[in-house]
């Protein structure tokens, strides 16, 4: 019996996942990535951070390809979703040829322009129309670009996310964004409704640059002939939803209501809590944007915060400090000898990039506490995952100054939340129960195609088979333990920010 499919592709910065899911049982048919070793981030400067657009194409291809290599029926594919790195800015021509590499969430060099525009526009106007300064988002990106390489800005026919770009490459050239996308590139006025006129004024930029708006759920465009042929989808398969990867994730986990939260630890780490109404941070350390629900009619706001230095981090340890040959699992065996605190050793994570929660400060990574006669690999281990911890626990303090009330987190059984020792301390320190699910990136985006071709009536329907997989409870007996040790973490902290 044939089943109808849908594919969710997840355009990450170390690899494009690609996910197929039974629409009838919503099991997880096949999860694939590529490639298998992290894709590069072009560096050229200190701060900076860059991809090439059309090294996220190739990727989907040898991903979609190792899908039909398998065996899998791509010809029953019905829809198709995409969930992608957040905040990246891709620059096109009036061929649709991408002008330079894509400037990438973890890329700083644009926090004096964001900086400029917050002064410049009022810090009270920002907040209540874009709920965010412009910082070191998408249009602030564009701003370097037009001061810095004015020749090539001026060939820009159309700015895109970086969902936007690999939507145009499956449909052979349609060019649109969302509000959701819109919304995390500061472009979009939350009080008026439309394209920000303050930051288009003030950075002089021409609306004609910014794509036709079509929703978050619905037939967006389709796969046209070519593509079709090279991946073996068949033509006119729709593309009907895409989403940043953290309010993906929050669809992924059923995460739509207020009061609901997500969370991720991949390459970067990130808390999503969803808000019924508008409100904000006054020092605009976590983020607010339109959820892929959000409509004029009914407001549905994710809080987000974002560490940079997550699962990069741990990766970095497992390369540089832990013992040669051995996995991530083996490195939290190891971390786990080490007792709450690693006896005063602290890891700051903050190397990957300026971090929002820090004011859009780049403070990198330090080690502080270092005892020769003391400390050995394992302390390393453990200390880097409990940094990792801290900077969500500060985050979510953040939220919790906002009215949001955190008592239980939802994450997919990946990533960093694969360790035992860093659920366990993140539960404790927080005081929240966490709800582990089977479920991914590429899954939310296959579903999320479902409701946007109608397949699913609504979401609730999409991720009804949604599997649990476990609970982690805080550890109430070492409760002062995880506390003293995050006090410890955050005094240090505190002095290098100064």
């Amino acid at each position: 019996m044939k089943k109808d499919l849908l594919l969710g592709y997840d355009i990450g910065t170390s690899s494009v996942k690609a996910s197929l899911v039974d629409v009838e049982s919503g099991e997880i048919v096949a999860t694939t990535f590529y490639p298998e070793q992290e894709a590069p981030i072009i560096a050229k400067q200190l701060g900076w951070a860059e991809q090439e657009p059309t090294m996220w194409w190739e990727n989907l291809v040898a991903a979609t390809k190792n899908l039909s290599a398998a065996g899998h029926p791509m010809e029953q594919i019905k829809a198709i979703g995409i969930s992608y790195q957040m905040h990246g800015l891709v620059c096109v021509d009036k061929d649709l040829n991408a002008l330079r590499p894509s400037i990438i969430w973890c890329d700083g060099r644009a926090v004096p322009y964001g900086n400029a525009a917050f002064e410049a526009i009022g810090s009270k106007r920002c907040l209540s129309h874009l709920l965010n300064s412009p910082g070191n988002f998408t249009a602030s990106k564009l701003a370097w670009v037009k001061e810095n390489e004015p020749d090539l800005f001026e060939k820009i026919y159309k700015i895109m996310l970086p969902g936007d770009y690999i939507a145009m490459r499956l449909s052979g050239g349609e060019v649109n964004t969302t509000i959701s996308g819109l919304s995390e590139g500061m472009f979009w006025d939350f009080k008026e409704q439309k394209v920000s006129s303050d930051v288009m004024s003030y950075f002089g930029f021409n609306n004609e640059l910014i794509p036709e708006i079509v929703p978050t759920f619905a037939i967006q465009s389709e796969v046209c002939a070519s593509v079709a042929q090279e991946l073996g989808i068949p033509a006119g398969t729709p593309i009907a939803y895409r989403g940043g990867d953290q309010p993906n994730n929050a669809l992924s986990l059923n995460v739509m209501s207020p009061g609901e939260i997500a969370a991720t630890g991949g390459t970067s780490g990130g808390v999503y809590g969803v808000l019924g109404e508008v409100n904000y941070d006054p020092k605009s350390r976590v983020n607010t944007f339109a959820h892929v629900n959000y409509s004029q009619a009914k407001t549905r706001l994710g809080v987000l915060l974002c560490i940079n230095g997550t699962g990069i981090l741990n990766a970095w340890i497992k390369r540089n400090i832990a013992p040669e040959g051995i996995g991530y699992s083996d490195m939290n065996k190891l971390a786990e000898e080490v007792p709450i605190g690693c006896n005063g050793l602290s890891i700051i994570p903050f190397g990957n990039g300026a971090e929002r929660v820090l004011e859009n400060k780049e403070v990198g990574c330090s080690m502080h506490g270092i005892n020769f006669n003391v400390h050995n690999k394992a302390h390393f281990l453990r200390a880097a995952q409990e940094g990792i911890v801290f900077s969500f626990k500060q985050g979510i303090d953040i939220m919790r100054e906002m009215g949001m009330t955190i008592t239980n987190i939802h994450a997919a059984y990946a990533n960093m939340f694969l360790s035992p020792l860093f659920c366990r301390t993140l539960a404790s320190v927080t005081g929240a129960t966490i709800d582990l699910y089977e479920t991914d990136g590429g899954v939310g985006a296959a579903k999320g195609a479902g409701i946007g071709a109608g397949i699913y009536k609504d979401h609730n329907e999409a991720f009804s088979t949604l599997k649990h997989i476990s609970i982690i409870a805080p550890d109430e007996a070492n409760k002062d333990a995880y506390l003293n040790a995050y006090n410890t973490w955050l005094t240090r902290l505190n002095k290098v920010v100064g």
